[in-house]
C-alpha cells in the first residue's frame, strides 16, 4: 500500500493535482463576485422596479425561475459549445449566468426582510432613494443573508467540477489525468480518497465559518 501510495502521490501529480486545484478556486471566486454583482442588481429590479419600468421586473423573474430550475451542467455545455473565448472566461461565465440568478432570489429575500419603514425614516433624514439602498438597506441585507451566500459559495465550488466535462483544467479534470495511470482499485480509491478531502477541506472552512457567524447572530 504504502509503495502504491508513493507511486500515485509523485511530487510531480501532487503539483499537477494542486495547480488544478488553484484553478477551482480562481473559478469560483471570480464567478462569486460576478454572481454578487449581477444577483443584487436583478434582486433589486425584482424587488423594487414600478410603474414604467414593471417590464423589467417581469423579465428578471422569468430569468431566475428559468435559470434556478435548470440543472447548471446543463449551461456549462450549452455556453462552451456556442461561446468561443478563453476556457476560464467562458466557465466563469457559464457558472455566473446559473449562479447569479440563485443569488438574486437570496439577496431579494434579504431585501424583503427589511421593514418599509426604513425607507421613510431615511427619507426623512433627506436620503433620496439610491443613497438609501446604498447606506442603508443593502448593507443590513447582505448582513441578514451572508449565512446564504457563503452556503451558496460552497455549492460554486463544489459545481466547478462539473467543468471536467468540457476539459477546463481545474481539479477534478487534472486529478482525472493522474487517475488514467492508475491501473490497481486500491490506487483509484486513494486518489478519491484525495480528492474528496481536498473539497471537505475548503468546503468545510465555509460551513465554520457560516455557523460561527450563526451563532455571533444569535448571542450578539
Amino acid at each position: 500500500m504504502i509503495e502504491l501510495f508513493h507511486q500515485i502521490f509523485t511530487p510531480a501529480n501532487v503539483i499537477f493535482m494542486l495547480k488544478g486545484l488553484q484553478m477551482t478556486v480562481l473559478i469560483a471566486i471570480l464567478a462569486t463576485i460576478i454572481s454578487m454583482i449581477f444577483g443584487t442588481v436583478f434582486a433589486l429590479i425584482r424587488t423594487y422596479a414600478s410603474g414604467k419600468w414593471k417590464w423589467a421586473g417581469v423579465m428578471v423573474a422569468i430569468y431566475t425561475e428559468f435559470f434556478r430550475c435548470t440543472p447548471n451542467l446543463l449551461w456549462i455545455l450549452w455556453i462552451y459549445f456556442t461561446v468561443k473565448g478563453n476556457k476560464v472566461g467562458v466557465s466563469v461565465f457559464a457558472i455566473s449566468l446559473f449562479t447569479s440568478a440563485v443569488m438574486a432570489e437570496i439577496i431579494r429575500g434579504g431585501l424583503n426582510s427589511i421593514p418599509k419603514g426604513q425607507f421613510e425614516s431615511a427619507q426623512s433624514q433627506g436620503f433620496g432613494f439610491i443613497k438609501t439602498l446604498w447606506y442603508i438597506i443593502l448593507p443590513q441585507t447582505y448582513k441578514k443573508v451572508i449565512p446564504a451566500l457563503l452556503s451558496q459559495v460552497i455549492t460554486i465550488i463544489k459545481d466547478t467540477s462539473f467543468l471536467k466535462m468540457v476539459d477546463v483544467a481545474e481539479f477534478m479534470r487534472n486529478s482525472s489525468v493522474v487517475l488514467g495511470s492508475i491501473y490497481d482499485v486500491r490506487g483509484m480509491m486513494m486518489l478519491f480518497a484525495f480528492e474528496a478531502l481536498c473539497y471537505f477541506t475548503i468546503c468545510f472552512a465555509l460551513s465554520t465559518v457560516v455557523r460561527r457567524y450563526q451563532k455571533t447572530i444569535v448571542t450578539g
